[in-house]
């Protein structure tokens, strides 16, 4: 199996699959050599990685170098967070998707918000239809990239997320989506209610309260993302060694 077929199948297995969450290609190699069967870009991390805040401020052009980079030091399948396409017109984002295509990533996270100056959730008709044309991008050219589409009702806390966020599900599926990411779902009854309502593998995302991978497993959940919780992780714990290392005048705690 090629690589977007290994991914594909991920999607398939009884158990679900954890996406280790990168943010640069050390990060890529770590998640790697640390045994997961796939990783993908977080948005917010690599964004944040380098110096800017998420929603699209990192420019296009280091997102394809950081993707061609990685594909040419990994041997696991990776896919890349598109946020909202990286365009506001449909060609726009079909060329750039492409561009990750031919640099030899297997799927895409697009998601039916866009980030401004505070994130708003595209309406329903609007999102089909990029969707839509999307899809038959991919079919009528035969590119192997799973789409992963991502909706924000519960991101956004919205007090019908549940309600919303099915019926952008059965819209999406019969647009053309692979997959659905549901960010921010912790509750096992929503959980489940979301996966019995499609055919498409469903995505959820760490959090405080979401269930243990075993009982997501239990619920039909087919795909684990980690977000920027590692990433997170990883920089608090850098300034405790920075900070001890400066507070100590030592360098004990970064050689023990």
């Amino acid at each position: 199996m090629n690589y977007f077929e290994k991914f594909s199948q991920l999607h398939q297995n009884s158990a679900p699959f954890l996406l280790g969450n990168i943010w640069d290609v050390n990060s890529a190699r770590v998640f790697e050599a640390s045994g997961y069967k796939a990783i993908g870009t977080s948005s917010q991390a690599l964004s944040n990685s380098f110096g800017y805040e998420d929603g699209e401020r990192l420019s296009f052009y280091i997102l394809l170098q950081l993707a061609k980079r990685v594909v040419e030091v990994v041997n696991i399948p990776f896919s890349v967070d598109i946020e909202g396409g990286y365009n506001r017109k449909i060609e726009g984002i079909i060329e750039n998707i492409e561009k990750l295509h031919d640099a030899g990533v297997v799927g895409i996270n697009l998601e039916d918000t866009v980030a401004g100056a505070s994130r708003q959730l595209l309406s329903v008709t609007e999102f089909q239809k990029t969707l839509s044309a999307v899809a038959n991008h991919i079919s009528r050219n035969n590119l192997q990239l799973f789409v992963n589409v991502r909706t924000d009702g519960f991101l956004l806390g919205m007090p019908t997320a549940l309600t919303e966020t099915l019926t952008r599900i059965r819209s999406y599926e019969n647009s053309g989506a692979a997959g659905i990411f549901v960010p921010c779902i912790t509750n096992r009854d929503d959980i489940k209610e979301v996966v019995n309502s499609t055919h498409l593998p469903i995505n959820v995302m760490c959090m405080p309260s979401l269930p243990d991978f075993e009982d997501l497993g239990s619920l039909g959940v087919k795909r684990i993302s980690m977000g920027p919780f590692l990433f997170n992780k990883v920089y608090d714990n850098m300034g405790k060694l920075a900070k001890a290392v400066n507070n100590d005048k030592n360098f004990l705690s970064i050689l023990s």
